[in-house]
């Protein structure tokens, strides 16, 4: 049975006494993580979001407490009233283990049945039990010191962009559907019979038309919704830190920003970050790391020794540089001893599933060279092969021969799968990198077009704009990400403000007049009365939070996430409707399952 809580008002939380509250009376509210009894002492340890204070139960001080005590189990929710003493038996791991109260009075609040999942930091439950059960997951106190710092992180980007004459502005949830590059989620409307509002992939179209208007700086934190493939980084509601300036170019954007992410790592994780970030283009970054957002925690450069083997008697290597592709390679230095036979031939089949067709090796150990391509190389070629790449006794050198796309994928993903396994990846050390100049197209095999690399609103590199009819492959684009270890965690561009540029961006990705103006016409139009240069960048929120909190899963920051099947195991979201409510939408549904 549970108690009205009377004349108790609480007086402390839980995991806030120590030992200068010694001799008070307190009155503590909260769970009960643990109850032990030992005959004639009851000791519990109640639990609040500040954490735990271990209260007692004495026949000597209350024999009235102690026999209702008798009754409490874990997760009951109760409210005491008790004094502080010092504690015999000090507990160093705890904040709060230098004291422990004793109990005058208790009421119990609620009762609870046993819980399905454990209230505890290091349970190996399921993912879909924690999920189904995320009320009482989130009473986990590791889940919620990532919501407060989720929480405390928001307040530091306010108060910064405040601090920088920026006003925050609401956007629309309801919106026109536009091609931004994953697909919509539709809300059907109802007083408009046929027609749909698509959930914004992000506020890009209205942030732009802030900067028409005159606000001059404008940010958000903003929910978007993406309807696509998730994974450990993704959900299909997400949050987003949206920024737009007005008369401004690449450098006062990305300094501005530096500032920001200065603030907020020495305010989260007490980390002073070195400024200027370092810079690098993105054909650096693919040729060097095979990604567009290396992790620079640890080495392995990616070196390309086409030039070495294109006249090779080894056929795999020169007709495949000969056809057009290319053969590069890493060093994984001074780890020869770590990788048999078997291991490698993991790693090969690992990178076949990038599209690589195979993995060759070339080892150097203190009594020469070990490798099955060595019988195909010349002694030359191989020496040429080993300088080039630095190698040294107790290297090895793993080589892909492919088209420079599958090379650079597979080989990007192999130094990270190489990292991993040789432990080398510090979670404690962060990496800062602008990639910067991205291509502004990207070609679309199966569309047999060009598409925006980012949105077709990105103002080209001003001295490429004369390639946009000719060789719109070689456009570079304002655009900048900023990536810390191996996460794109934001990304920007300056925007288009001329119309006849616009329009010349337009007719590059194939869309007609008439096109255009269907799916951007009220851009364009707001286009006609004066624009100023203007651009930004967003942050995915919930990324920045997983590498602040130190979690793997985008899940474990969101207070009510959904599955990998974008679902809610807590709300059976989402769920059928009645027919009613589809016949008033005008919808019917078609080879329901």
């Amino acid at each position: 049975m549970s108690e009205k809580m009377g004349k108790l008002r609480r007086t402390n939380m839980c995991g806030n006494l120590r030992s200068n509250n010694i001799d008070d009376e307190v009155v503590l509210m909260g769970w009960v993580q643990k109850r032990r009894n030992l005959g004639g002492l009851i000791f519990v340890d109640l639990r609040d979001t500040t954490g735990i204070s271990q209260i007692v139960f004495d026949t000597e001080f209350s024999e009235e407490a102690f026999n209702k005590a008798d009754k409490i189990r874990n997760e009951f929710v109760i409210a005491i009233r008790g004094k502080v003493v010092e504690r015999h038996s000090k507990n160093q791991e705890m904040p709060t283990g230098d004291i422990e109260v004793f109990v005058k009075e208790l009421k119990i609040l609620d009762e609870s049945e046993t819980p399905p999942i454990y209230i505890k930091d290091n349970d190996d439950v399921s993912d879909t039990m924690r999920l189904k059960y995320r009320y009482l997951d989130l009473r986990k106190s590791y889940m919620q010191n990532n919501l407060k710092i989720r929480h405390k992180t928001a307040k530091i980007v306010r108060a910064f962009y405040d601090n920088n004459s920026f006003i925050e502005v609401e956007t629309p949830m309801l919106t026109k559907p536009t091609p931004e590059g994953a697909r919509d989620y539709l809300v059907p409307s109802r007083v408009n019979p046929g027609k749909f509002f698509a959930l914004p992939q992000s506020p890009q179209l209205m942030k732009q038309l802030l900067m028409v208007s005159g606000m001059d700086r404008y940010y958000q934190i903003i929910k978007c919704f993406r309807d696509e493939d998730l994974r450990a980084n993704r959900q299909p509601e997400f949050t987003q830190i949206d920024v737009e300036m007005s008369f401004v170019d690449i450098e006062d954007i990305i300094k501005l920003n530096e500032e920001l992410l200065y603030e907020i790592f020495k305010e989260i994780k007490g980390i002073e970050i070195r400024l200027p970030i370092r810079r690098m283009t993105y054909n650096e970054a693919m040729n060097k790391y095979g990604s567009d957002k290396p992790d620079l925690r640890f080495d392995f450069e990616i070196s390309d020794v086409s030039e070495l083997v294109k006249d090779s008697q080894f056929k795999v290597f020169s007709g495949t540089v000969n056809s057009g592709g290319e053969v590069r390679g890493i060093n994984v230095n001074g780890y020869e001893n770590e990788f048999s036979r078997k291991g490698i031939s993991k790693l090969e089949k690992y990178i076949k599933t990038y599209g690589a067709k195979g993995l060759a090796w070339i080892k150097i150990t203190e009594e020469g060279i070990s490798s099955p391509i060595e019988k195909f190389l010349s002694e030359e070629e191989i020496g040429n092969i080993i300088e080039k790449f630095g190698g040294k006794a107790g290297d090895i050198i793993f080589l892909v021969a492919d088209k420079k796309k599958v090379v650079l994928d597979s080989l990007g993903h192999l130094r990270i799968e190489v990292a991993k396994k040789l432990d080398l990846i510090d979670d404690d050390v962060f990496e800062f990198v602008w990639i910067t100049e991205f291509p502004l197209f990207e070609y679309n095999e199966d569309e047999d077009r060009y598409v925006a690399k980012h949105h077709p609103f990105t103002h080209p590199v001003d001295e490429d704009i004369e390639l946009l009819e000719t060789a719109p492959e070689k456009v570079r684009a304002k655009a900048y990400d900023i990536v810390i270890n191996g996460d794109e965690i934001g990304g920007g561009s300056i925007r288009i403000n001329n119309s006849e540029l616009q329009e010349k961006i337009f007719k590059a990705l194939g869309f007609s007049n008439e096109e255009a103006w269907n799916k951007f016409g009220f851009l364009l139009e707001a286009f006609k009365y004066g624009v100023p240069p203007h651009g930004g960048i967003a942050y995915g929120f919930d990324r920045l939070m997983m590498l602040l909190t130190g979690m793997k899963n985008i899940r474990d920051v969101i207070a009510f996430p959904k599955t990998q099947n974008a679902t809610s195991l807590l709300t059976e979201a989402p769920s059928e409707v009645q027919k009613s409510q589809l016949d008033e939408l005008n919808i019917s549904l078609l080879n329901k399952k």
